[in-house]
């Protein structure tokens, strides 16, 4: 069963002990994020996913920092869904990226780093897209709130970007 609209999802901010450092090409994910969700991702390959994500790493939704090679350097704001989504009953585990930040074109074929800092929740099912859609308008606006502390915002300054 899944999650309602009317379910409270709790959401955290836990610090990851080792936080993860991702890098690749962007590629082309399931093409629903900015059209069906209204919440472009940045997805990495499956290479990347089966061959660089630890394997102990829970399925969930996470926040950190995320840099896009020719986007002024700048390092931005993350949240990143790594698992199945449960709503699509994917059968390959998926990292998928969304930048808080407004772009104009897509950013297939970029370079991106991601610095996966902290956990938000755990993966979960929901009943209908709205229930889905409410759930990551808030889980974007839990990560905006949290990674303007300064635990989070002093990982932002890594050589690793």
């Amino acid at each position: 069963k899944g999650i309602s609209s009317s379910n409270k999802v709790e959401r955290k901010s836990d610090i990851l002990e080792t936080p993860i450092v991702l890098e690749g090409e962007v590629v082309k994910g399931f093409g629903r994020g900015s059209k069906e969700i209204g919440c472009p991702t940045a997805n990495f390959s499956q290479d990347i996913v089966e061959n660089k994500l630890p394997a102990t790493l829970d399925a969930g939704i996470y926040l950190g920092w995320a840099k896009l090679d020719g986007e002024s350097d700048r390092v931005e704001k993350a949240v990143v869904s790594i698992g199945w989504n449960p709503f699509y009953k994917n059968t390959k585990k998926s990292v998928e990226t969304h930048i808080l930040k407004m772009y104009d074109t897509d950013f297939y074929g970029r370079w991106m780093k991601l610095k996966i800092c902290g956990y938000i929740r755990p993966e979960l099912n929901f009943d209908g897209l709205d229930a889905l859609i409410t759930a990551i308008q808030e889980d974007v606006e839990h990560a905006k709130q949290q990674l303007d502390q300064s635990k989070f915002l002093e990982m932002k300054e890594d050589e690793c970007f």
